[in-house]
């Protein structure tokens, strides 16, 4: 059975395939090249607003994703696990760097600014929860306003034409927003979890992470080596207006469990902000939904 990967917007799996690692490791796969991430959406923000995409990772993962491997924040891949839509792996996990960005001249120039700001999310997404956990020390509640305007990309290019005045990005898209002048009000650095698909193969599974280990290590040794692969992560129009030779190495593999404590604290973060359901909760066992191999 071939192992079907789909790509986060990330170097790893393009590493991994340039020096043979996934043949070393004897995995028969193919890429989904066209991922969610580099997809584009009809939304925009203006003054004749369209209405709010209420769909984003944690939908697509209840959909069912044709990828026996793909990626999601954790807090969505930890519900949609929970809601036994696929399962979640336990023995690695990434950290992605991502921000709230505004445009030069907007006046935004304080976290503190943002109060009553709509900031662009994904819906279900790690936008969308990284936002608001960026935004608590700074903003209460009651003023941290988003706006779900579709994928990611989508936000970059919102925030470049002005439809929106501030976005959270991560990945490419805060290398663009950077590289093209914007400003990071507010760092959203946050946990990237890996999905499965409910029949994976655990040894296959295995064979994926090592052979994604070992490119983190190839990444970690010569980052600038390998930054041109950013360009396949990005739509033609913004790989247009950036050299993605000054871009960074993006999102970390990190080889540590995600420990039964952090899917509990993760679970319990989301039933505060209302965006999970107690009785889920209730109903879930870490060992059911989390695949462990070591």
């Amino acid at each position: 059975m071939v192992f079907r990967i789909q790509p986060h917007v990330r170097l790893q799996e393009w590493v991994a395939q340039e020096h043979g690692f996934f043949a070393e490791e004897g995995l028969d796969h193919e890429f989904e090249e066209a991922g969610f991430a580099g997809g584009t959406g009809p939304v925009r923000r203006g003054d004749d607003a369209p209405p709010e995409v209420r769909s984003g990772a944690l939908e697509d993962m209840a959909r069912g994703r044709t990828a026996e491997v793909s990626s999601a924040c954790h807090w969505a891949v930890n519900a949609a696990a929970s809601e036994h839509h696929g399962r979640m792996y336990g023995d690695a996990y990434s950290v992605c760097p991502a921000g709230i960005y505004v445009a030069p001249g907007s006046g935004l120039g304080e976290p503190a600014d943002l109060a009553g700001v709509e900031v662009g999310v994904g819906y279900h997404s790690g936008s969308h929860y990284s936002a608001l956990q960026g935004l608590e020390p700074f903003l209460p509640r009651d003023v941290t306003r988003l706006a779900f305007v579709g994928r990611p990309f989508d936000r970059v290019r919102g925030l470049l034409d002005g439809s929106l005045r501030a976005v959270n990005v991560w990945g490419a898209g805060a290398y663009v927003l950077e590289q093209r002048g914007h400003t990071k009000l507010v760092d959203t650095t946050f946990v990237m979890g890996f999905f499965l698909s409910s029949d994976v193969d655990p040894d296959d599974a295995g064979r994926y992470f090592r052979a994604l280990l070992r490119a983190q290590q190839e990444i970690d040794l010569e980052p600038q080596r390998y930054t041109h692969y950013w360009a396949r992560e990005m739509p033609d129009d913004l790989a247009a207006l950036v050299d993605v030779r000054r871009f960074g190495p993006g999102e970390r593999i990190v080889s540590q469990p995600y420990t039964r404590e952090m899917f509990r604290r993760s679970q319990a973060w989301m039933q505060d902000h209302d965006l999970l359901e107690p009785a889920l909760v209730a109903a879930t066992r870490y060992e059911d939904v989390v695949l462990r191999g070591r």
